[in-house]
């Protein structure tokens, strides 16, 4: 596997910039530190950092599942990450129409808004 904290905190970077790793540890405390090392660790420092699956695909999962989930401000950070990560708005679409038909219509309605205002950000997402 990998070197978990260190490779964690790497990749946890790559994929979601460090703009957004530094707001979170500067937003970090002694309450809340237990919670970002767990992430870093294992979210990032194992789970992305596996080999079974790139990160295009990983970012395709994490979007999927956190649509369904209704998080949708989980949901844009990773809508980034996935941007970072290569893919494009067809393929960011297509991942949430995967949702509506098993997740809910009213799922993928969310996030496709939360998603639509992300690529609007970034200079995409065109009505």
């Amino acid at each position: 596997m990998t070197d978990g904290i260190s490779d964690g905190m790497r990749i946890r970077r790559e994929v979601l910039g460090d703009e957004h790793v530094d707001r979170a540890a500067a937003a970090t405390t002694e309450f809340t530190r237990p919670f970002q090392e767990l992430i870093t660790r294992y979210a990032w420092g194992e789970i992305w950092a596996r080999p079974g699956l790139s990160r295009q695909e990983r970012s395709m999962i994490t979007m999927a599942m956190l649509a369904a989930l209704g998080r949708d401000q989980e949901l844009a950070m990773h809508v980034r990450a996935a941007l970072r990560n290569g893919l494009t708005e067809q393929q960011i679409a297509e991942v949430l129409l995967q949702v509506a038909v098993y997740a809910g219509v009213p799922a993928a309605n969310s996030a496709f808004a939360a998603a639509q205002q992300v690529l609007r950000d970034a200079g995409g997402g065109h009505d």
